[in-house]
């Protein structure tokens, strides 16, 4: 097997967190039809959503540190077939509570198998240009807006909320399953191997690595950054509905932003590998920050275009970052278990937006607060990162983080 096939994990990465993390966030699209038929409130459904992000961050941890003893491939598939069960069960659900378990925690928790396991099993494929494979396999997350998100909203115009919701998770089935057969571990790195300290050597547990203080800086900068903008994403479309914008033409909002999500990433990727991680992910964070504040002044749909786009373009480059510093920090050997636990911590994180976003325009009737408080939170992720420390030169660095 040779090291070209590295690019095969990175295609399989990208189509399988397309589709999952595209059929998990179509919740957004969701919820007007669902409050509408159900009458189930908005901070109801929301907290569904609330519970995903929670679930998720247990799941990362429980499948990123599993995926370090078996492999990516078992986990993977296994995270597959639960997300199935869980998306066929959330539509058939009776009541609001039936609801959010379904989703929340079964489609959360195994949505939570996809980014750990396959951030780690990437990050070990490649010595080079590690920055921007990782960045295209998480691609996949940016692609969902334009292909899953206008799908359910086509899904919408021609069945109910509970039928486009049980056939999403008959196309995650088809795809998923399939996708998962072709991810393999790097030849030389047989799963289970030792754990490695920083620059590879095989010295640091897992741990020890979490009470660092590279982990403890890495885990508050992804909090503080998926708080931030999570609230947002998850909103915007029912806050350009509100301003007034045609439903269809709001989902194309959240589309641009993916598209340049998209964008952000390989940029993002390219100018880490040749700058550094951590200069490119502070410069991202605070364009990250003043986008979201910006949301506050769109009011037509050319506004929502060109902040969502600014926005969808720094969340969407910043995001592998995170993977690119841990490799940088820890090596290869415990990759999944130390962004497993990052990714637990960031989706307490990524549970604040869309629950504070449902309170706030429930309370108050509008969204300003939601945006105004993810401007003031995205300030406080570009501080938390000034605080990353030098990177300790060892055998086999490969990143320079500082």
């Amino acid at each position: 097997m040779g090291s070209r096939y590295g690019w095969v994990i990175v295609a399989a990465g990208a189509l399988m967190t397309c589709v999952a993390f595209g059929a998990v966030f179509s919740l957004a699209v969701f919820q007007k039809p669902m409050s509408d038929a159900t009458g189930w409130s908005h901070a109801g459904i929301s907290g569904a959503m609330t519970l995903v992000f929670l679930a998720m961050g247990v799941g990362g941890f429980a499948w990123g540190t599993l995926s370090d003893r078996l492999g990516a491939r078992p986990v993977v598939l296994a995270g597959s077939v639960l997300l199935v069960l869980g998306l066929a069960l959330a539509s058939r659900a009776g009541s609001l509570l039936q609801f959010q378990l379904a989703y929340g925690l079964l489609v959360g928790f195994a949505a939570g198998s996809f980014f750990p396991p396959f951030i780690a099993a990437v990050s070990n494929w490649f010595d080079r240009r590690r920055a921007l494979a990782v960045s295209l396999t998480t691609a996949g997350v940016g692609v969902a807006p334009m292909t899953m998100s206008p799908f359910a909203s086509w899904l919408l115009i021609t069945q109910d909320w509970r039928g486009a919701q049980l056939t999403i998770a008959i196309v995650c089935a088809v795809v998923l399953i399939p996708a998962g057969l072709f991810v393999r571990q790097p030849p030389g790195l047989a799963a289970g191997a030792a754990t490695g300290g920083p620059g590879g050597e095989r010295d640091m547990t897992l741990g020890v690595a979490l009470r660092s203080l590279p982990f403890v800086v890495l885990a508050l900068t992804f909090f503080a950054c998926c708080a931030m903008h999570s609230g947002p994403i998850f909103h915007t479309i029912s806050y350009a509905v509100f301003c007034g914008v045609p439903a269809f033409a709001a989902v194309s909002i959240y589309s641009l932003e993916g598209l340049a999500g998209l964008g952000g990433r390989v940029l993002f990727g390219m100018l880490a590998d040749r700058h550094g991680a951590k200069q490119v992910l502070i410069g991202g964070l605070l364009l990250q920050a003043v986008a979201a504040g910006a949301f506050v002044f769109a009011s037509k749909l050319t506004d929502f275009y060109m902040v969502s786009f600014v926005f969808g373009l720094a969340y969407g480059g910043v995001m592998p970052l995170y993977a690119a510093l841990a490799r940088g920090y820890f090596g290869p050997y415990i990759m999944g278990g130390v962004m497993g636990a990052a990714s637990m911590i960031s989706s307490l994180g990524m549970a604040l937006g869309p629950l504070a976003g449902g309170w706030s325009f429930d309370t108050f009737g509008t969204y300003t607060w939601l945006y105004a408080g993810s401007f003031a939170v995205g300030l406080g992720a570009v501080a938390i990162a000034l605080a990353f420390p030098p990177f300790a030169a060892g055998p086999g660095a490969r990143i320079q983080p500082a």
